[in-house]
Formats: structure tokens, C-alpha cells, sequence
């Protein structure tokens, strides 16, 4: 659950689905200095205020951090210098391998859902699609640790009494016993478990389903599931019906994308609404309010009820949106294709998770040093586009990584005009070609690869050039502009 209730802060986005790297990248530069002496201070004046009163003293000196973590302010403040469009909001967040995650996870866990559907009345993809979305089903809780971050927060900068409460919260998680304090990691501003809930949203609504007597919403699936889903419920959850569905607007229709402005099913029909495949609409909504999340040429949608749930869980129109979408497709159990049936307005379509990593590892192979490759498009690799735009003379230089980029940086295309000059390389092919007076880069050979895979520069012998060595390398461009070979396999 994130952070629900810090919806009116610009921050919100930057935290959703633990996915997106680039705060942690800002923190890391941007971390101002904070005095040690000041957050003693103020720790001990939270010991003995109102909030904490029901913290025992053992509880609250045990997990007491003996320093701030100025990270979690950088993020705090953190300002994105690029956005994200719809489409590559969604295409990182619903890409054919969080499909087929969702597949596997709903046969795997088929009787606990259908156990939780039956209690709470909530649909198995839709408590999926919040998992999917919020931890990639379990694979990427979050690291930080949740007292440090929260009692920083609570001590510097701004929201500090919304952020003390969860910090006497999660303390209170630990002294009742339902999570171990080595567990209590999650988001730089507090979320944690498989579904992510806020220590606020667990003393209320966190549940022990697997009957341990222990809510533990980071080791136990079936207690995650059924929180998400009694979360879900408390929110207005309309047993039987759908979240809405894709449609298609009549030729000349004009209306403002307001959700919240529900009617009846029958009054768009009378407005020529039909399901975007051409099929007429259903009738198991109430009502229901018209999204369009990119216009009136893009994708449409008619949503109800059980849509402003998933808001509720983090408010934003594109992440309830990714939750509907991540549903239907475990539904229909097949990630052959995870478009929506109308296209979006624009002519370079977002990425998924897969062309994510072999953009990075092509950026690597060229000589940036964006980090790890992990399919996450943060600051550090949006940065790298950029500048590799610029040193081509690619326009428009946005570090935008699209189809477009995709295809000319990873080498499926030989030609591509419409991204303003002509950069592309066959598949399989050698390494792009070094920047001038880069020497460094004609040691490295790109060996060929399968569909699919992700290959791996290797190192010619200076002693015999006409071998080639199995070691692995990249080459890294310093401040200093001097390119260096760093071994991958020995760090060296």
C-alpha cells in the first residue's frame, strides 16, 4: 500500500511498485548532511510523546538507530528530471514476464485465493494484480530499513508528524510479535511486505490467514493476500463485478476523462459505447466513469467501483490502471500480447523489462557506466541515453528509452529515418562503433548471441590477436573522459 495517505505530496509516484530505481540514484547525490546530535535529540523527545505511549521503552531503545539515514530526505524531495508517459508507465509495469509471473502465481497459490475470495469477497487476479504490481509477486520487497528511514523521517524536514506515527507504528509491529525486527525493510518511506502496507494500514487491516497467529505480510503469502484483499474490501470492493473495461468512443464523440463522474451502463450505451473490440457493453457495472489516460485518441476506458479501489490503494490513475491491466491478462493466462486493443497516440511504443536490460547492457558494451543490469530505466541510464543521443546527434536528445532506441541501440533495425538519422546495426552484429579517439573500444568484440539473451563483451589477447579469452569485460568512461576496460568477472 503506497503511501495512500500522502496523496497530496509530488512525491507519491516516485515510490509506487518498488520497481523504479530512480530515487534511490538521487539519494544517493543529493543526500544532505544531517546532525546526529539533532536526531538524538529529537528521538528523545518522541520517546515520551503521545504517539509513542504505547511503545514500551525496551521496544523503542532495542530499534533505536544511533544515526539518520539522509537518503530517504533525498528522496523526500526528490524531483524526476525525466517523465514517464502513460505507455512506458505501463509497458514496464505489465510486460510479458510479470504475465507469465502472474500465471505461475495463480496456479501456485489457486486454493489459498480461492479461500481468500470466498471470505472477502474479492476476485483472485485482482489481489494479484495488487502483487504483482506492488512486489513483482514477492521478488522485490524493498531493503531499507524501515526504523532508520521512518525515524528520519520523523526527525528532518517536512511531514514529520504523519511520519512519526508510522514510526511508533512500526515499532508496535515488532512489540506485538507479528513480524521479526530482522524483517522490517521496505521502501525508504515505510511500506513493506508482499503488498506493501504502510505500519498504519497493518495495525488496521493486516490479517493472520494461514493461522500462525502471526500477521506476517513478508514470509506468508496467504496472510499478504488476504490483507490486500480485506484492504480491498474495507475500501468498497463490489463483490461480482468487474473493475470496467477497455472501450471504443463513437466516431465524433467528445468527452472529459473523469472517472468519478459514474452513469449507468445503458446511458453509454445511448452515447454508442462499445467494448473496444466492437462487442456491445455488459451489464454486470452499476455505473461507471469514462477514463482516458492519454486523450481521446488513445485507449478509452469505462471503470466502476472496484477500479477506485485499486486507487485508494496508491492515488494514481496509471498504477489502478496497471492493477485492472495485470488482472485481465493472468485472467485470460496468456502474455503473448499486452497491449490494449487501441493503440496509444504515439509512434514509439514504451518497453518492457527485457528490452529494459539489453538497452543496458548495450549502453554498458558503449562505454557508460549506468550500473547494475536489472531492466529498471532510472536516472542513471536515462542519463546515459541522453548523452549517447547527444554524442550522435540524435534528436530530439530526451534519454528516453522507447521501441525506437530500443531497436537502433541493440541492433534489430539497419535503418530507422524516424528517429532522425541513421544509427541503427544489423542483430548479432559487432559493438556499436566507439566515440572518436575512443582506442579502448576496439578491444571489445561483441559475441553473437541467441534470441532472447543478453551477451557479454569479450577481450582480444594484446599477446595474440588472433584468440579470443572467455573473461568479460566493459568499458567505462571516467570524468576524466579516459576510457578503462573493467573486468565484470573479477571486478578488476
Amino acid at each position: 500500500m503506497r503511501l495512500s495517505h500522502l496523496s497530496t505530496l509530488s512525491l507519491l509516484t516516485a515510490a509506487i511498485g518498488l520497481s523504479f530505481a530512480s530515487t534511490a540514484q538521487a539519494a544517493q547525490s543529493d543526500a544532505p548532511n544531517l546532525s546526529n546530535a539533532q536526531f538524538q535529540q529529537c528521538l528523545d523527545g518522541l520517546k515520551n510523546s503521545s504517539k509513542f505511549r504505547d511503545v514500551d521503552s525496551y521496544t523503542f531503545n532495542n530499534y533505536r538507530p544511533s544515526q539518520p539515514d539522509p537518503s530517504v530526505i533525498a528522496s523526500l524531495n526528490y524531483q524526476p528530471e525525466f517523465q514517464k508517459d502513460v505507455w512506458d508507465y505501463l509497458s514496464s509495469l505489465v510486460d510479458t514476464e510479470r504475465v507469465d509471473d502472474g500465471i505461475r502465481a495463480n496456479r501456485q497459490w489457486a486454493d489459498t485465493l480461492r479461500k481468500i475470495e470466498s471470505r472477502y469477497g474479492v476476485k483472485a487476479e485482482h489481489v494479484l494484480g495488487v502483487w504483482g504490481v506492488e512486489s513483482n509477486f514477492g521478488q522485490t520487497l524493498g531493503k531499507k530499513p524501515l526504523f532508520e528511514s521512518l525515524a528520519t523521517l520523523s526527525c528532518f524536514d517536512r511531514r514529520q508528524s504523519y511520519f512519526q506515527g508510522e514510526y511508533a507504528n512500526a515499532l508496535k509491529i515488532v512489540q506485538n510479535g507479528d513480524i521479526a525486527p530482522s524483517d522490517m525493510t521496505g521502501s525508504w518511506a515505510g511500506a513493506f511486505g508482499q503488498t506493501q502496507f504502510m505500519p498504519s494500514t497493518f495495525l488496521e487491516l493486516a490479517v493472520d490467514f494461514d493461522g500462525d497467529g502471526r500477521r506476517d505480510l513478508v514470509n506468508s503469502v496467504p496472510d499478504a493476500l488476504a490483507s490486500t484483499a480485506n484492504f480491498l474490501d474495507k475500501r468498497g470492493y463490489r463483490s461480482g463485478e468487474a473493475w470496467g473495461y477497455e472501450v471504443k468512443l463513437p466516431s465524433g464523440f467528445w468527452a472529459a476523462s473523469n472517472r468519478k463522474d459514474k452513469k449507468s451502463m445503458s446511458h453509454w450505451r445511448n452515447q454508442g459505447l462499445t467494448l473496444a473490440n466492437g462487442s456491445p457493453l455488459p451489464s454486470d457495472l452499476s455505473s461507471a466513469g469514462l477514463l482516458l489516460p492519454a486523450g481521446p485518441d488513445g485507449p478509452a476506458f469505462l471503470v466502476g467501483k472496484n477500479f477506485d479501489t485499486f486507487y485508494s490503494y496508491n492515488a494514481s490513475e496509471s498504477y489502478a490502471l496497471a492493477i485492472a491491466h495485470l488482472s485481465d491478462l493472468i485472467t485470460r493466462e496468456s502474455s503473448s500480447k499486452t497491449d490494449f486493443i487501441t493503440a496509444w497516440p504515439t509512434d514509439d511504443p514504451g518497453i518492457g523489462r527485457q528490452e529494459s536490460r539489453a538497452i543496458q547492457q548495450a549502453l554498458l558494451n558503449a562505454g557508460y557506466d549506468i550500473g547494475a543490469v536489472d531492466g529498471i530505466i532510472g536516472d542513471n541510464t536515462r542519463t546515459a541515453i541522453q548523452q549517447y543521443q547527444s554524442s550522435r546527434g540524435i534528436f530530439p536528445a530526451d534519454g528516453r528509452a522507447g521501441q525506437k532506441f530500443y531497436r537502433a541501440i541493440v541492433g534489430n533495425t539497419t535503418h530507422n529515418n524516424s528517429y532522425g538519422n541513421q544509427y541503427g546495426q544489423p542483430a548479432n552484429s559487432r559493438p556499436l562503433n566507439p566515440a572518436p579517439a575512443d582506442r579502448m573500444g576496439q578491444l571489445i568484440q561483441q559475441q553473437n548471441t541467441t534470441p532472447n539473451s543478453y551477451s557479454q563483451p569479450t577481450a582480444i589477447s594484446p599477446s595474440n590477436s588472433g584468440t579470443t579469452r572467455s573473461m568479460r569485460y566493459r568499458r567505462v568512461a571516467g570524468t576524466d573522459g579516459v576510457i578503462k576496460l573493467v573486468r565484470i568477472d573479477e571486478g578488476s
